[in-house]
């Protein structure tokens, strides 16, 4: 089984892309390489291709990337299964996978996040703790945001160690963190995992 996870930009077109797509491809380097595990199309779309342990942590990481710049934010849906069609590039492979992630993402109508697998009782625990976390992580500022990146990419680094490489106080990181419900949000991958291990 594997994730596919498919986005796009919200707002883009009011920004330029020289200020968000930088921090889109580097989050998706993180989980795989270009174009055979990801790759950015139509402009500001992007499908990106990892393990379903990985998956909820990869579109809260690219969330917390992209809403470093006020006013943006993004859009993903979580699709869980098989590839039947291995292609060079991401967008050209095929599999139930694939198709979930489209269908999950159509029906994105207010919500930033979503999950579709084959297993109903899954889907519907997860969305709903997904739509619960988004109350919280649709609000990140641009400041929190920065925060959650780099406490995600130096999970071994205590809040002493993250405000000097943030530049800022050990009591500002507990703030951030805080407001960003980050303990919450680890607790609901912690979850998510599980699950997925019982699936």
């Amino acid at each position: 089984m594997i994730a596919i996870l498919t986005g796009d930009i919200k707002n883009s077109s009011e920004h330029k892309a020289n200020k968000w797509l930088p921090l889109l491809k580097s989050s998706l380097s993180k989980y795989g390489k270009e174009p055979k595990d990801w790759e950015i199309y139509r402009g500001d779309s992007f499908q990106l291709q990892c393990t379903p342990e990985n998956a909820l942590e990869a579109a809260i990481y690219i969330k917390a990337c992209i809403k470093q710049i006020r006013q943006l934010d993004v859009r993903i849906s979580i699709g869980l299964g098989e590839k039947n069609y291995d292609s060079p590039k991401i967008t050209e492979s095929n599999g139930p996978a694939f198709i979930n992630s489209g269908e999950c993402f159509e029906n994105l109508k207010k919500q930033n996040l979503g999950i579709k697998t084959p297993n109903e009782k899954f889907d519907e625990l997860i969305n709903l703790l997904l739509e619960l976390a988004l109350l919280t992580m649709d609000d990140w500022t641009p400041a929190i945001s920065r925060t959650v990146q780099c406490t995600m990419d130096n999970p071994e680094m205590n809040q002493k160690e993250l405000a000097s490489l943030l530049n800022k106080s050990q009591g500002n990181i507990s703030e951030e963190l805080n407001k960003a419900g980050f303990d919450e949000v680890k607790k609901m991958i912690h979850f998510y995992k599980a699950q997925l291990a019982q699936l």
